[in-house]
Order: C-alpha cells, then sequence, then structure tokens
C-alpha cells in the first residue's frame, strides 16, 4: 500500500446507527420516501480540471434529490480553499510540491470522512465525490474506503480535447472562481492552463481493461460520445440515462400555467372544465408575448386536459400532448372547493396540510406520485433546446423545483400564479429566471400552508393561512 492509501485510509471505520440497515421509515399518509438502493452509492468524478466535472456533479445531485434520493455533492476544491485560504498560482498543483501535496492528501481525508458521517448520520444514499481524481493510486484509496464500508462505487470520467470547449468553460466558470478573485482575467488564464498541465503529468484515465472490473461511465467531449461499463443497479442505470439526456446548449424554457378556467373561478380544485372569457384573452396574450420572442424551434407542449389546450391553440402552431402533464390527481377531492374539503374531509385535510408533499389524496395522487410521473418530461426537457410548457399548478411547481433546486418541503408552496410565464435560462451553476405578467387579470390559485394544521382544529383555522416567503 503506498503512503497517499495509508494516510487516507487511516481514518477509524464509522460505527454508529447506519439508516439504510435500519427498519422501516416512520409510518406517514401517504407516500414514504423511496429507496432506490440497498446500501450507498459514492460517485466518483475523474477529469483534468475544466471538463466539466463541477458541472455535471451538481446537475446530477440536483436530480437525484428531485426524484427522492438524498445526495450530496463534497467539492476538494472548497476542502482545499478552506485550509489554503489564499491561492498563489498554479505550483500548488506540480506533483513535486510536497507540502502541497500533504494537504491535497489531508483535504482529499477529510471529505472522505463527510462521506461516511454523511451516509451515516443524514440518511444520504449517494455521495458525489468531485475531483479530479487523476490517479490509479488516488481512485485506489477510494475504492478501499468504499469497500471497507460497503458503499458502492460509480466512477464518471470526463474527458475533452477539444480546445474550444475548455476555454470557454475556463472563460464561463473557472475565471470566476474565488481563487482568481483578485488576478487580470489574462493572467488568471495563463495561470488555470498552468494548473491543467500539472494533472496531465500524473493522469492516468480509466482503462478499458485495466480497469473493466469498476462500474463507470466514460463521457467524451461534452456528450459527443459516450462509454459505459458494468452498471450495477437501478440507481446506476438511472444515472447513466440522465447523464446521456443532459447538454450544454444555450436554450431557454417557458412554463405557463393555461388560462384561468371555469372551475377557477368558482374556486374549485382539478375538473376538466374550459376557459374563462379571461383564460381566453391570457391565450391571445401568450400567443403575441411568444411570438414578440423570436425562439429559434419552439416546441409546444401540453396536458390532455382542455384548458391547456385551448390555450395552446391560440398560439396557431402544432404542439404535443404529454398525459404526463395533467394536473394532480385530487381522487375523492376533484372539483371540490377548499370549504368543502374542510367540511367533507376534515382529517384529510389536515394530514395534507402536515406533510403536503407526500400526502396522497384517497384514490387521488400525492406531489411525490406526481414529480415520478414527471420524470420523462424532465429527461425530454433535457434533451430538447427552446420548449414552452403549458400545464398545471402543480405541475409547474414540480418543474420549476427541478430547475430551482427546492426542497421536498417547499415544492408545494411554490408560486405559480395565472397569467405569468416564467423563462428559465439554465446556467452552468444554476438557472436564471424571468418572470412575465401579461397584465390579464385572473383569480388567485395559490394557498399558504395554515399556521394550524393539527386534526382536532376548527374549520376556521383550517382556511386561515400565513404567507410563505421562499
Amino acid at each position: 500500500m503506498s503512503t497517499q492509501q495509508k494516510e487516507l485510509t487511516q481514518t477509524p471505520l464509522l460505527k454508529i446507527w447506519v439508516p439504510w440497515m435500519s427498519g422501516s421509515l416512520g409510518q406517514r399518509r401517504g407516500s414514504s420516501r423511496p429507496q432506490f438502493t440497498n446500501c450507498p452509492t459514492m460517485i466518483v468524478m475523474v477529469g483534468l480540471p475544466a471538463r466539466g466535472k463541477t458541472y455535471i456533479s451538481k446537475k446530477l445531485t440536483r436530480y437525484l434529490n428531485w426524484i427522492g434520493v438524498p445526495t450530496q455533492v463534497f467539492n476538494l476544491g472548497q476542502y482545499r480553499r478552506e485550509v489554503v485560504q489564499t491561492y498563489k498560482n498554479y505550483e500548488f498543483f506540480r506533483p513535486d510540491n510536497e507540502e502541497a501535496m500533504t494537504i491535497r492528501r489531508s483535504c482529499a481525508a477529510s471529505a472522505l470522512k463527510d462521506i461516511g458521517n454523511y451516509f451515516a448520520k443524514e440518511q444520504g444514499q449517494v455521495a458525489v465525490f468531485d475531483a479530479t481524481n487523476t490517479t490509479r493510486d488516488r481512485r485506489g484509496v477510494i475504492i478501499s474506503f468504499a469497500k471497507e464500508r460497503g458503499y458502492k462505487v460509480f466512477f464518471i470520467e470526463s474527458i475533452c480535447d477539444d480546445p474550444e470547449i475548455i476555454e470557454a468553460n475556463i472563460m464561463q466558470v473557472k475565471l470566476s472562481s474565488p481563487d482568481y478573485e483578485n488576478y487580470d482575467k489574462e493572467e488568471a488564464l495563463v495561470d488555470f492552463l498552468k494548473r491543467i498541465d500539472c494533472y496531465k503529468v500524473s493522469y492516468v484515465p480509466l482503462d478499458d481493461e485495466k480497469d473493466s472490473h469498476l462500474s463507470y461511465i466514460k463521457i467524451f467531449n461534452v456528450g459527443s460520445r459516450y462509454l459505459v461499463n458494468r452498471v450495477q443497479d437501478h440507481i446506476q442505470s438511472r444515472i447513466v440515462y440522465y447523464l446521456m439526456n443532459i447538454h450544454v446548449t444555450p436554450r431557454s424554457i417557458y412554463l405557463s400555467r393555461h388560462g384561468e378556467s371555469e372551475l377557477n373561478l368558482l374556486g374549485r380544485i382539478g375538473g376538466d372544465s374550459g376557459l374563462s372569457s379571461q383564460g381566453q384573452k391570457y391565450a391571445k396574450a401568450l400567443s403575441e408575448f411568444i411570438r414578440g420572442q423570436s425562439i429559434k424551434e419552439l416546441k409546444v407542449w401540453t396536458s390532455h386536459m382542455k384548458r391547456t389546450i385551448q390555450t395552446a391553440e391560440a398560439l396557431g402552431v402544432p404542439y404535443e400532448q404529454w398525459k404526463a402533464l395533467n394536473e394532480i390527481d385530487a381522487g375523492v377531492c376533484e372539483e371540490m372547493t377548499y370549504e368543502e374539503i374542510q367540511e367533507a374531509h376534515p382529517e384529510e385535510f389536515a394530514l395534507r396540510d402536515q406533510d403536503k408533499y407526500r400526502y396522497r389524496y384517497p384514490k387521488g395522487e400525492s406531489y411525490e406520485d406526481l414529480v415520478h410521473r414527471l420524470e420523462p418530461v424532465i429527461m425530454e426537457l433535457e434533451r430538447q433546446e427552446n420548449v414552452l410548457v403549458i400545464c398545471h399548478q402543480a405541475v409547474m411547481r414540480c418543474l420549476l423545483a427541478y430547475f430551482l433546486d427546492k426542497s421536498a418541503d417547499s415544492l408545494p408552496y411554490l408560486k405559480c400564479p395565472l397569467h405569468t410565464v416564467l423563462k428559465l435560462t439554465p446556467l452552468a451553476y444554476g438557472c436564471k429566471v424571468e418572470s412575465f405578467y401579461l397584465n390579464i387579470q385572473a383569480v388567485n390559485t395559490h394557498r399558504d400552508k395554515p399556521i394550524n394544521v393539527n386534526i382536532t382544529r376548527q374549520p376556521e383555522e383550517a382556511l386561515t393561512t400565513v404567507p410563505e416567503h421562499l
């Protein structure tokens, strides 16, 4: 065993409560947290700097959390910056800089220890180790660490030899790093290119023969080609499918609810009514707005419900209907007002307020169910370029939560008012949101969480809410 392996594996085994080995989660009304893997998984990034590893790490983590798999990124650069608070230059990354190498090994050991704590104490299921991991020695340390604790390991190697892609990544992301806060842009670019050269000296890519026993995916030039090896389980399969669908082409996604419906006017949820007169005005306003955007090759998607189809018809362009985009099924509460639900099903109404994300309407759906129904829509949105999605309040909340990385608790309370278009522009590490109210009045269908969520509450308390600022 090498010196590096000894230093990184001296952390004692964690002997504490492990959630994936314990009994079932606490009983809840509705659906419970999905368990996609019977043991934790370490996703290990591999590749030279400026190859999109952090982009992949953040995006993959956002997706896994959205589908209900608790996931966290452990970025080694952050650990290094906490120890070495002032970055001088590329020489820190020279492989013959023994003092710096000691610091870097210590940072890696700290990150691995934190990963162990995340799995053992925080019910984490997936940890993404975002680092270069360019040597066989470092990867061997990680494999030994995982094997001793019963974790699965899946490598993601990003390989890029296109100078334009590399330089664009450096200019877009790396030069805004805290490392280059006080640098001139040209000086920062020169320094970062020299930093890459330092890694090239010792970089050993995953080998098709020597590493044939490992589970991995190789991504070439931002998705022009893929190589997948030994996918072990369901979660790794989903990761591979997701990674093979994302792209970095500039595009915009427009989200809009249908125009105001007849049932909206009556304060009734669900149903399949047509547009009100104000809803019809919005459909025309939406058409004018979209034309004014001059969007290249825009695709339009709707649900199978009348109100979204009627809204799309006003655009005068082809549109595609998705059953997956139908509004959340309120089961026995379909076409009821909140007052009627409180009167007829007070206990159910209180249970929903206690855990709106996981609560499932009797004979209907939960928001958690809806997220899983919408996963194919998200996959296709990732594949496409410019898309307008005309959908419903609960559906729009779920889609928005994915792009904005919102938690399950906040998702059901995201504000998605009628007659407003959201323009989402995916960026390197996030998403820019622009809101356009089209100046057509409509009823307010948003309901905040009540102060009192107890089953024994009075009827008026169920209908009195406090606005949440999310």
